[in-house]
């Protein structure tokens, strides 16, 4: 559907994506091209879609911000790769990650989910209104987990424990299909009070956010 692409930043998602599109025989331009992708942060794209000219394709990259932004551009849709990047790994970050298309016609989703299957990504259709709660989802599963990992480790550390100990003890969970174990999945509320009460003493800081995920863990 599109011979030539200009990708307008090359930070880590704009870098993986050129490098995926020039490695399936696409042409890759800082000149006139089929489409131009969008791969600035969200506060930049509704800038540099203004200031190009209208008429090829216009795409961006972005979880939470609205094809509205890509205005006055009609011929536009967005794919999000739903995956965290790193600038040292290439291409391959893409592979087998899921990506959420979003097209205001059949033409543009069309050309959306093409667009996704180059990049070795795996395109489900999203609507426009619910990219906001889709991406906090997304937040939550990645930033979130970093942040999860580092407050865990510091209660590792503060107990005298190593807290890379924990990293296979996540993968298994992932591994489990996510399935709940230990104290709030055996019923056992005496041992959580107990945390609450060592972790309000010995690192307080973090006793609100264990409160408040005690609370939102359910089991199924």
């Amino acid at each position: 559907m599109f011979e030539s692409v200009k990708v307008v930043g090359r930070g880590r998602v704009g870098s993986a994506i050129s490098a995926r599109l020039a490695e399936r025989g696409l042409r890759i331009t800082d000149e006139r091209a089929d489409l131009i992708m969008l791969c600035v942060p969200d506060s930049a794209i509704e800038g540099v879609a203004r200031s190009l000219p209208v008429g090829p394709w216009l795409a961006h990259v972005s979880g939470a911000t609205p094809l509205g932004a890509l205005a006055p551009h009609l011929r536009r849709f967005s794919v999000h790769p739903l995956q965290t990047f790193s600038r040292a790994r290439g291409a391959e970050q893409l592979d087998g990650a899921w990506a959420a298309v979003i097209g205001e016609s059949n033409e543009a989703t069309s050309r959306a989910e093409w667009l996704a299957r180059v990049l070795g990504l795996r395109p489900f259709a999203l609507s426009d209104d619910n990219r906001v709660l889709y991406h906090a989802g997304a937040v939550v599963a990645s930033n979130y987990l970093v942040t999860l990992y580092r407050s865990a480790a510091r209660l590792l550390e503060t107990a005298g424990a190593p807290p890379e100990a924990l990293i296979p003890l996540m993968k298994r969970t992932i591994e489990n299909g996510f399935e709940l174990t230990g104290p709030i999945a055996r019923g056992d509320r005496q041992t959580v009070d107990a945390h609450l009460e060592e972790i309000g003493r010995r690192v307080p800081d973090l006793k609100p956010m264990y409160e408040a995920l005690a609370a939102v863990t359910t089991v199924r």
